[in-house]
């Protein structure tokens, strides 16, 4: 009845150890199938071929794998992570809209046109074009 007694501590390591390896070992298979996938390079014949040969013989498969078309592995992850991070950027971009910030050139010339028709005094466009020139954001900014 004591288990403990029959299976000694260093044992208790050991199979911890080949657990571990092993699930590390399937981590590798699955994203070398994702990988096979995301090579946008390789025709479908090819794609076939490694998968099969990965998936009916998966320890000399994953190793000629990692072999062969390893360095690349990784760069074709960068890329899409790259491709997913525009694809966000764009996406926040976009929804943001109306947010984005003028150029000081921009302002300056909504800020002369305004003074021309009138709709400002010169000594608002002098205070504006103050605030405009030392980068600080309008008052309506601020006020927001």
């Amino acid at each position: 009845m004591y288990l403990a007694y029959d299976y000694p501590l260093l044992s208790v390591f050991w199979s911890m150890l080949w657990f571990f390896l092993w699930i590390l070992w399937f981590i590798l298979l699955f994203r070398i199938i994702m990988d096979i996938f995301r090579d946008h390079e390789m025709n479908g014949w090819a794609k076939a071929g490694w998968l099969a040969f990965v998936i009916l013989l998966p320890f000399l498969g994953v190793l000629v794998y990692v072999i062969a078309r390893g360095k690349n592995m990784g760069r074709r992850e960068i890329a899409q992570a790259r491709a997913q991070q525009q694809d966000f950027d764009a996406y926040i971009r976009k929804t943001a809209g109306g947010t984005e910030r003028r150029s000081s050139v921009d302002e300056l010339a909504r800020l002369s046109e305004l003074r021309s028709r009138g709709d400002i005094t010169e000594e608002e466009f002098r205070r504006a074009k103050a605030l405009v020139l030392t980068d600080e954001p309008p008052a309506e900014a601020k006020a927001a």
